[in-house]
């Protein structure tokens, strides 16, 4: 088996500085991968190994990338050996067919995992939607860009960007400032989100109007908020009261997004994650749409997943004695 042969034809058409990579990298990484043999000849690539079939498809979906106008990183080769290994198609996916928005600089905002590509479907079509997943998976760019489009296309009049902020009660009094200032480092992530969209001067520009507010999850208490898209970033920091109150803010003609990583629960020792429980309580009903991310939807470094899958391992083997919120 060893010896085992598989050819496949490079198209002319195809960029084999693309497919290749610097050095041949991404070649590489499918050798190491598959454990498999990569011999470039003419317009061939001549696969050697027991697992040439796996790797012959993996390729085919990545010429058809290129073919695409797309373009290769690692990030996106480990995402079609995901796929091809779990029996998908990136290809078949048309993942790259959907665009949320454009950014300030022209650039398309796609989704890039199918994962992602199923949380902005639920958001177009339901009214409350949670998104849960582990760090990098894109849950609160997602819905930040979500919002910028409603906006855009007039869906929505108002944006509101809300985070618990749990350490921001006496313990920032030390801090300089006023309450805003004292609590805005916990908002940085959502002010990075609009940044990165819609540029400093835009996003500011927005807020100076109060189109855009971005603040902690305790003003939103006493509110109605009609025709706002809103979205409550690190819920799984909330208490079962903050989410309640929360999601009971929806008004006419809004929309409401709740992220949050439920194995990074900052709460102190004996709180319940609002998240979790809202998880419990709320997902018979039909109208509210559950999405939850994976390891395989992270787009940052490809490290990231190798650390989340790293801390699921050992603490599967190495459970911890206190009492933990998670779902059964």
């Amino acid at each position: 088996m060893q010896n085992e042969e598989l050819k496949i034809e490079v198209s002319e058409a195809i960029d084999r500085g693309e497919l290749f990579g610097s050095l041949d990298s991404n070649l590489k990484i499918i050798e190491e991968y598959f454990g498999i043999t990569i011999i470039q000849r003419d317009n061939e690539l001549i696969l050697k190994g027991e697992k040439g079939i796996e790797a012959h498809k993996v390729l085919a979906e990545m010429m058809s990338i290129i073919s695409a106008g797309e373009k290769l990183d690692t990030q996106k080769i480990n995402y079609v050996i995901a796929l091809c290994e779990n029996g998908m198609s990136y290809k078949e996916s048309k993942i790259n067919k959907d665009i949320i928005c454009f950014t300030y600089k022209g650039k398309p905002l796609k989704p890039k995992t199918i994962g992602q590509k199923e949380y902005v479907n639920s958001i177009r079509k339901k009214d409350i939607v949670f998104g849960v997943g582990p760090a990098g998976t894109g849950k609160t760019y997602i819905a930040v860009a979500m919002a910028i489009s409603a906006f855009k296309n007039k869906e929505i009049q108002k944006i509101i960007l809300a985070r618990p902020a749990v350490e921001a009660g006496e313990r920032l009094g030390f801090l300089p400032g006023d309450l805003q200032e004292k609590v805005d480092p916990y908002l940085r992530p959502l002010y990075d989100a609009l940044y990165d969209i819609l540029g400093r001067e835009g996003a500011l520009r927005l807020k100076e109007k109060e189109v855009i507010e971005v603040v902690p999850l305790a003003y939103m208490r006493g509110r109605t908020l009609d025709n706002s898209f809103i979205i409550l970033d690190e819920a799984q920091n909330t208490t079962k009261e903050q989410m309640k109150m929360f999601l009971t803010r929806l008004g006419f003609g809004s929309k409401a997004v709740v992220t949050g990583d439920i194995t990074q629960i900052d709460l102190p020792r004996g709180k319940k994650s609002g998240l979790v429980d809202a998880i419990h309580v709320l997902e018979p009903v039909k109208d509210i749409d559950f999405c939850y991310l994976k390891d395989v939807d992270v787009v940052r470094h490809e490290l990231v997943k190798k650390i989340i899958n790293a801390y699921e391992r050992y603490y599967k083997n190495h459970p911890e004695p206190e009492e933990k919120d998670e779902l059964k």
